[in-house]
This record gives structure tokens, C-alpha cells and sequence, in this order.
């Protein structure tokens, strides 16, 4: 009798794994995977949320948000975790590309210049005729840097911008005086910062530092895809969803130690200390629900506006580059 009810147990077993079928593979593109502002992805990733959703999520790093975003236009990833202008930047080429997960609530992008200049470039009006590290030409760490010009008198074509990627690429470049000021991400501005090799002109780390520059909440890193993807997968973006949701809530309340526990080694670029100062310094910055207000959006889309003038001529229909259907549907 036992063994006749062991038996069935095992066919239940069977019969269950046969319906979930094999693991749903999803490849994914991300603008810089050790970049703080997407810290939710690997954190998600390495927790087993992917596959516990019945994911099979291949991550490939593309060091910059331009790249990943051409990755999807190209069709070699299927959704991208990149910054939500680029869907407002794609609408007015006429691409359909919606963001269906907020991440970070605003930027946590930083401009500044090299110490050893500081006497010289004094405030952004005086970054005229220099080179200016951003992570990739194209990626939102520019578009801050041409908006920054703009607010403050110059054109983009006033400076040089120079793709140098994030991390320890970026803490190369300003030692090795490649670049005379930077458009870039933790953790390697507090790298920087520490070691008394940058002076910051402006920032957006903050709920203060981003209403100060930008007038306020900015979605930032999202997961983003083409419609089309979207209407034939919407179990997989259900999924998606579910997953990145739940890492941002299990960030909620944990200490910089207990989150720095769950992430590779090479995050912390030698120095762990310093690492968690950076992300005490951060998780303020991303979205304790997924979901996107209803007027932010707004901010992007007049940041693009006044260097991007296709943006500027264009008719956005903010609506369309963002929803709110899948968030909505996660569970409690």
C-alpha cells in the first residue's frame, strides 16, 4: 500500500514537471551589468527569482546603454534593462519600444571634472573644448551631459564625448587623464570621490540631488522591450515582472552588508568598505513598487527635448512608452 502511494506521488511529480515544461529562455541586454542603477538585475539573478518564475534568463552585458539598446533594435536581445528615455528617443524615430518595470526613480548619474582641473572648470559652462567621459555615445550618461550643456549655454558639440564605459573602466580613464570630466554611475564615482581625483559639478544620487537638476522623480533604469515582443510574450513579461518586483521589495530594508553578500566579488572593485558606503548611498534611488508615476515620465521627455531635435518636433505619446499592466498583476 505504501509503496503503491509513494508510486503515485512520484507520477504527480512527473505529470507537474511535464506540464511546467522546460525553462522559458529569455535573453537579456543590460547597459553595464556592475552599474549600480541596475543592481536590482544581479541581485534578482542571484537570488534564483528567474528561475523560480520558470526563467531561463540570459544576461549579456553590453557595458552601455546605447549598445543595449541596439542590441534589441538589431534582434539579438529580447528585452533590454536600460534608462526609460530611450523609449521616448525611439518613439520619435518611430520605433514602438515600452518600458513594463521601473527600477531606479531617478538617475544617480553624476557629472564632474578631474581635481587637477577644478581651477580652470569651474562650473559646466567651462567644460567647453574638453573631452568628457560617458559610458557610450547614445547612452542616458550623455543625454545628462548634453542637457547639462544646454541648461547651461553651450551646444553638444562644445565638448568631445568619449565612451569609457562604467566601473573600473571609468576609474582608468580619470587616473590615466584620458578624459577631462565625466558623465557617469556608482560605484565608480565614489571611487573617485574618495580618492580625491574628481569634484563634482552636478548630481542626481539623490531624491534632493535629482529635484535640484532634474525638477524631481525621473524613471531611470527600466525593463524595456518592442511591442510587438510584449503582445506575443505577455507570460514572459508576467514573469519577468514578478521577479524583478519581488527583488526590489526583498531590497527594501536590507543593509548594504546583507545585499553586498549576495553579489560577485569583482563588484566591489578591491575594496569592499568603500563599495558599501556606495550602496548605503544608493538604495534610495530605486523603486520600492515597479511601477511608474504618472507625471514623471514628463521629465524625461523635457530633458531629450531640448538637445534632441527629434524628440523636440515629435508628438510623444508618453503613454505608449510605459505601462503598468504587469506590475499591477504581481502578487501581494
Amino acid at each position: 500500500m505504501r509503496r503503491a502511494a509513494f508510486m503515485f506521488l512520484v507520477f504527480l511529480a512527473v505529470f507537474a514537471l511535464a506540464q511546467a515544461g522546460p525553462p522559458k529562455r529569455v535573453v537579456l541586454g543590460v547597459g553595464g551589468k556592475t552599474a549600480v542603477v541596475y543592481l536590482p538585475l544581479t541581485v534578482v539573478e542571484r537570488l534564483g527569482f528567474f528561475k523560480e518564475e520558470g526563467l531561463d534568463v540570459v544576461i549579456q552585458d553590453l557595458q552601455a546603454g546605447s549598445r543595449a539598446l541596439q542590441a534589441l533594435i538589431g534582434g539579438s536581445v529580447e528585452v533590454t534593462m536600460g534608462f526609460y528615455d530611450h523609449t521616448i528617443q525611439m518613439q520619435a524615430q518611430g520605433r514602438d519600444i515600452v518600458a513594463f518595470v521601473e527600477v531606479g526613480r531617478y538617475p544617480a548619474i553624476v557629472l564632474a571634472v578631474r581635481s587637477d582641473l577644478a581651477d580652470e572648470v569651474k562650473g559646466i559652462a567651462d567644460l567647453k573644448g574638453r573631452k568628457v567621459g560617458v559610458s557610450a555615445p547614445g547612452s542616458s550618461t550623455h543625454f545628462f551631459l548634453n542637457y547639462l550643456l544646454v541648461k547651461n549655454g553651450l551646444k553638444p558639440q562644445d565638448v568631445s564625448a568619449i565612451g569609457i564605459g562604467t566601473g573600473a573602466q571609468v576609474v582608468a580613464a580619470v587616473q590615466n587623464k584620458q578624459v577631462d570630466a565625466i558623465s557617469n554611475v556608482e560605484p565608480a564615482i565614489t571611487f573617485l570621490e574618495e580618492r580625491g581625483l574628481i569634484k563634482v559639478l552636478a548630481d542626481t544620487r539623490s531624491a534632493a540631488g535629482a529635484r535640484a537638476v532634474l525638477g524631481g522623480e525621473y524613471p531611470a533604469a527600466v525593463l524595456y522591450t518592442t511591442r510587438a515582443w510584449l503582445e506575443r510574450n505577455p507570460d514572459t513579461a508576467q514573469k519577468l515582472v514578478n521577479a524583478m518586483v519581488r527583488g526590489l521589495r526583498w531590497m527594501q530594508g536590507k543593509s548594504p552588508e546583507e545585499i553586498a553578500q549576495v553579489l560577485p566579488e569583482e563588484y566591489f572593485l578591491g575594496d569592499k568598505a568603500l563599495y558599501l558606503k556606495v550602496l548605503r548611498n544608493s538604495l534610495g534611488s530605486f523603486s520600492p513598487t515597479g511601477r511608474f508615476s504618472d507625471t514623471a515620465p514628463l521629465r524625461p521627455l523635457t530633458v531629450l527635448s531640448a538637445f534632441d531635435p527629434n524628440v523636440a518636433r515629435a508628438k510623444i505619446d508618453l503613454k505608449r512608452t510605459y505601462t503598468n499592466q504587469f506590475v499591477d498583476r504581481v502578487p501581494k
